[in-house]
């Protein structure tokens, strides 16, 4: 990439003076899909109009995005236009100075092919109740531009000073978390898993995810946590560790929570079956075709837990349409209009019992 003044009367752009090194360098990669670079020059213009080329071959830089602004002196300088001459990667900036003067200049644009990832690594303790968490920056540079001394702006205003050159990568580390709680939570999607695990040839397990709370009591809280890649360890005491699983996490805002997929489990076993379901209040048409009806039913979950410990289950339970609760003898709570969550804790070597019955409504 290179900066020019150029005589204004020239047929050809003719390059007058040294190129006018960076006074300082932004990268900004706090917007999920653009990097933005913001860059600050000083330009020796001579007093009149003045030609200002801009070029990037072999730099990967969004053309529409390039903007120049003055920003000192104050005034004395007036930028009247740009042109792009044809088939080049270049722009020329037209720049009217009242006299002459060393200007300073800020040149934004969006860049392409460089830009992070974000990876976690978490190690979790023997009793799994807190985890060791680390955050690392994937920084890669493959946008055709040495950036031999730049700040790196991420989201909710962190930053720090790096060079990184074409083609290279660097992994830095963003924070780590010493003791970062996390509860142990067994998920059985009634929409998803089979009823009755015995039935299945494959071997069925309840998925198990690690929850880390993105708080402030939990460590964290500062900002939200971007989506990446996470590979989870727990230490199997004996001074090493056992590799649980990889998974990748979504954007987590502050006060949300990171579910973590480490496997699946058949330390707890759901067995379900429909008890009932019979047609009520039947209403027909003239003819005596039946038009509308309600139902009766009834769902009956043997929930058991296999472990030495206790586990908590998540119960995930859904019934379509309109519908109202007979009874129920677990509590629950309302994820959405068709979905039933139940939070159940199970205690070692136990096993409790869910007794759902309901009415779907106008059933056609």
């Amino acid at each position: 990439m290179s900066l020019a003044l150029l005589p204004v009367s020239a047929e050809a752009r003719i390059k007058l003076a040294a190129l006018p090194d960076r006074a300082d360098t932004i990268i900004r990669l706090d917007h999920p899909s653009a990097t933005l670079i913001e860059e600050e020059r000083v330009l020796t213009l001579q007093k009149g109009l003045n030609q200002v080329d801009f070029s990037w071959e072999g730099v990967s830089i969004d053309a529409d995005s390039i903007r120049l602004k003055l920003l000192a002196p104050a005034g004395r300088a007036t930028l009247l236009n740009l042109s792009f001459p044809p088939k080049e990667a270049s722009l020329v900036w037209e720049i009217h100075a009242q006299e002459a003067v060393e200007a300073q200049v800020r040149i934004s644009y969006l860049l392409h092919n460089i830009d992070r990832l974000i990876t976690y690594r978490g190690l979790a303790d023997k009793d799994e109740t807190r985890m060791q968490l680390k955050s690392f920056l994937i920084l890669r540079n493959f946008s055709g531009e040495d950036f031999l001394k730049a700040t790196v702006f991420l989201d909710g205003g962190r930053s720090f000073s790096q060079q990184i050159l074409h083609e290279e990568t660097k992994q830095i580390l963003l924070f780590t978390k010493a003791a970062t709680p996390i509860r142990k939570v067994w998920t059985f999607d009634a929409a998803k898993l089979p009823w009755d695990p015995e039935k299945i040839e494959t071997n069925v397990g309840i998925p198990v995810t690690y929850q880390v709370e993105n708080t402030p009591a939990s460590g964290l809280g500062g900002s939200g946590l971007w989506p990446g890649k996470i590979r989870v360890f727990q230490e199997d005491g004996h001074g090493g560790a056992i590799f649980l699983g990889e998974d990748h996490t979504g954007m987590v805002p502050v006060g949300e929570k990171m579910e973590i997929y480490i496997g699946d489990s058949r330390d707890l076993v759901v067995t379900q079956r429909k008890m009932k379901e019979e047609r009520i209040n039947i209403r027909r048409n003239k003819s005596g075709r039946v038009v509308l009806y309600d139902t009766d039913e009834v769902i009956r979950a043997k929930l058991e837990n296999f472990k030495d410990r206790a586990a908590r289950l998540t119960l995930i339970q859904h019934i379509p349409g309109e519908w109202d609760m007979e009874s129920c003898n677990v509590e629950y709570k309302r994820r959405d209009a068709g979905a039933l969550e139940f939070e159940v804790e199970l205690a070692p070597r136990s096993h409790r019992e869910l007794v759902m019955h309901y009415h779907r409504r106008h059933v056609r």
